[in-house]
């Protein structure tokens, strides 16, 4: 038990510990860790200059051993009644917090890692064929992104502007977007480099990763339609990709490990994850407006994230700190658990409608779309990721 007066619902208790970068007025930004509805403020508490650097890349660099202790000297703290005074000038209200982007991102890859939203990709786009492409089920698909278009939640949406051309068409037109979309995805951030020249094995997961966080991959699906074809994504996902400001620790999701679902094949070697699974029961909300409009089931991805990090490093590609790599779209089996607008409203043809008696296909300006997620953890309590938010605003 905490000596913090900790509300008994929240989903960052003891057993979380997530870390961010925040700053209050007038204060450079800083590590924090969040507990309750206050911030500890890292560096205070701890006086070491690496949480004071606006980023959590170099603490992160220093790998588990570090992550472990860190964990184990902020649970005493905030359980043993003689460290009341010292941790207690140093903790901040939530709400006079501003929350910066936690990790300068290095690189960042995004994986199509779910069956469900893959079969109805295929199904929207090519209804009289497989729906999953060959390689599918072999291979964690997925495409290098921009890591400089990657922002901290509550970070406006400016509509992206593109290429676009309809089967109706002749030629292209040039436009703001007119299919705005979301992807409701779970990323994972990078702690410990690798060597270029080397390949992590599934187990090396823990070890390279040090924690979660919820992101919105959003994208312009009209503008992704036009230019995918041979290469795949471009400019219709670079211009913004979400994160949620709390890295939720591996450690706090003990409780929440699952085995991935049945694989329809045998896997090869490398990818085998039968001895250590690394499937999380994440349940995720996604709401627009407030209302809500699906609970995307994260245990239900086919391929994990320990082996989209081996397949990731499988060609002798090298991670390094800060790296982020994205699930891709979490969807389910039922209409109500899909991840996308595109497949929420079947390519437009099946509007959904919001609490207001509204209906979308698409995002129009001034649409917020919320994403938030918790986990179980230790005792049947919850762990907590917070949200990942953006509004849309006009092209400029």
């Amino acid at each position: 038990m905490s000596w913090l007066d900790l509300p008994p619902d929240t989903g960052f208790g003891l057993d979380n510990l997530p870390l961010g970068i925040f700053s209050t007025e007038g204060t450079a930004p800083r590590t924090g860790v969040r507990i309750g509805d206050a911030v500890l403020d890292l560096g205070g508490f701890t006086g070491e200059p690496q949480h004071a650097t606006g980023s959590l890349n170099s603490w992160l660099a220093h790998g588990p051993a570090a992550w472990r202790g860190l964990r184990r000297r902020l649970t005493e703290a905030l359980t043993a009644e003689r460290h009341r005074a010292s941790v207690e000038k140093h903790l901040v209200p939530v709400a006079d917090v501003r929350m910066h982007l936690p990790i300068e991102v290095a690189d960042y890859v995004d994986f199509y890692s779910s069956k469900a939203h893959a079969e109805n990709v295929g199904r929207i786009f090519r209804p009289d064929a497989e729906p999953l492409t060959p390689n599918w089920r072999h291979l964690p698909i997925g495409y290098t992104g921009r890591a400089g278009t990657v922002a901290v939640s509550g970070t406006p949406v400016v509509r992206p502007c593109g290429q676009r051309k309809s089967p109706e068409d002749d030629r292209p037109t040039f436009g703001p977007s007119q299919r705005l979309d979301i992807e409701a995805e779970v990323g994972f951030v990078v702690g410990v480099p690798s060597e270029r020249g080397t390949r992590l094995p599934v187990g090396a997961f823990p070890d390279h990763v040090f924690g979660v966080c919820l992101v919105n991959d959003w994208s312009a699906r009209d503008l992704q339609a036009w230019e995918y074809v041979p290469l795949g994504p471009f400019l219709g996902k670079s211009f913004l990709t979400s994160v949620s400001p709390w890295v939720v620790p591996l450690a706090a999701l003990e409780a929440a490990r699952v085995p991935p679902p049945a694989r329809d094949i045998p896997l090869l070697p490398y990818l085998d994850d039968v001895a250590e699974p690394w499937g999380f029961d994440i349940g995720l909300e996604v709401r627009i407006n407030g209302s809500l409009v699906s609970r995307p089931p994260f245990r239900d991805m086919y391929w994990t994230a320990a082996q989209q990090l081996a397949h990731l490093t499988s060609n002798g590609a090298s991670l390094r700190t800060g790296d982020l790599y994205a699930s891709g779209t979490v969807s389910g089996a039922s209409r109500e658990e899909r991840g996308s607008l595109l497949e929420l409203s079947w390519n437009g043809t099946e509007p959904l409608t919001l609490a207001d008696g509204s209906t979308r296909s698409f995002l129009p300006d001034g649409d917020e779309v919320t994403i938030s997620a918790s986990a179980p953890g230790p005792g049947g309590g919850r762990i907590g990721f917070g949200e990942v938010t953006g509004r849309v605003a006009p092209f400029r």
